[in-house]
């Protein structure tokens, strides 16, 4: 017989003491004297908390290993982290997190873990060859665990404030390596990428390149999304990155990314104008132009596809698949590969140096200046300048 889940465990009487009893999670609780007023009330406070745990066994009543923690934390987190009815990134990246805190500690009680426990798993990380950034991230979101524990009153205060004294790596003073910084990405090595694009994939690269954008914002574009009333036209993405601190994102569309634009704006306004179908039907079509083999003899168009493809093209791309995409241009145009993030970068650098960092500021929509300067390369040729006067 199914289990119930939409029913309360009942408030009950424990015949050999006489008092109230109920049974949490397999545990049982005992309230006070039955049918007092009193063990009605902590009935109610104990039910209270044992719904807000999730049905889960309430704190204080057993030791909480740590492996128990890290299941409780993945099934929060696996609702918490969504965006458009999706799971982000930031679920894979606790798992990957977490793995080793799971291989040396899943047996050992949750408010046993301390500073030296977490160094030896940050260790661990190191061994395994992630960068010194990355190392500090994923001891980040551990931290992060255990401070969603001290909130579901799973272990002690004390325990995440004395992991919280556990500073990040510093450059230079660790054995970690370091990450290579991401770099604006050549022009001509984008030109050369270019004509081994998909046309559509190929426009993508253009639009961005030229709005300065976020590869997921290119992405996403939508007829019904451009404000087109004016000589410069404005797009406001369905959905963005910072979207979740109440940030609008406003992004400002010059005479070369609109020339792009207007051969896809010639659809339902809700659909997205780069669409992988479309990618797929341009590609066939020109296999089909390049066909030696006369059409009375070998297939028909169509005739040699599967009926129920596992896979088949979408309406919309993501960043993986863009940034795929892009991957295989570099490998036939023989160069080196580089990410559509990039082209960010490029266009803040470029920004930068034409207008000043304000300016740059402004067109990437960021908040705080210090954010655009990781995009923007500074202008060392003024420093050039500077120094062939005053030096």
């Amino acid at each position: 017989m199914p289990t119930l889940r939409n029913t309360l465990p009942k408030y009950r009487k424990h015949r050999g003491t006489g008092q109230a009893v109920v049974t949490l999670s397999g545990r049982d609780h005992y309230l006070g004297k039955h049918g007092t007023a009193a063990s009605r009330r902590e009935y109610d406070r104990l039910i209270a908390e044992w719904l807000v745990s999730g049905r889960q066994e309430l704190a204080g009543d057993s030791d909480l290993s740590i492996a128990e923690l890290l299941t409780r934390y993945l099934k929060h987190a696996k609702t918490y982290y969504r965006k458009d009815g999706k799971q982000t990134s930031e679920v894979a990246g606790m798992k990957a997190a977490i793995r080793p805190l799971k291989e040396l500690y899943a047996r050992t009680n949750a408010a046993d873990f301390g500073t030296l426990a977490l160094k030896a798993v940050r260790q661990r990380l190191i061994e395994a060859g992630w960068a010194r950034t990355t190392v500090n991230q994923a001891i980040g979101r551990i931290k992060r665990i255990f401070r969603w524990a001290v909130s579901e009153q799973l272990v002690p205060e004390s325990v995440y404030a004395a992991l919280a004294t556990v500073e990040g790596l510093r450059r230079g003073k660790t054995a970690a390596a370091e990450s290579k910084p991401i770099r604006p990405v050549e022009a001509a090595v984008v030109d050369a990428t270019l004509p081994c694009l998909p046309e559509v994939v190929a426009d993508m690269v253009r639009v961005q390149r030229a709005a300065g954008m976020r590869p997921s914002e290119v992405c996403i574009m939508r007829p019904c999304d451009i404000d087109r009333s004016g000589d410069v036209w404005l797009y406001v993405p369905q959905s963005h990155k910072t979207e979740h601190h109440g940030q609008r994102r406003v992004i400002c569309l010059g005479r070369q990314a609109q020339e792009v634009l207007l051969r896809y704006l010639a659809r339902v306004p809700s659909d997205y104008c780069f669409q992988p179908r479309d990618s797929e039907a341009k590609r066939r079509a020109i296999q089909h132009q390049q066909r030696v083999t006369p059409l009375s003899c070998g297939d028909h168009p169509g005739t040699n596809r599967k009926r129920k493809p596992k896979r088949k093209p979408g309406n919309c791309y993501n960043s993986a698949s863009y940034a795929r995409a892009i991957h295989r241009a570099c490998i036939k145009a023989k160069v080196e590969p580089w990410s559509p993030n990039r082209l960010r970068h490029s266009a803040a650098t470029e920004v930068r140096k034409r207008f000043g960092l304000e300016a740059a500021q402004v067109y990437l929509g960021h908040s705080q200046a210090k954010v655009t300067e990781v995009y923007a390369e500074r202008d060392m040729a003024k420093a050039i300048e500077v120094a062939r006067e005053v030096g």
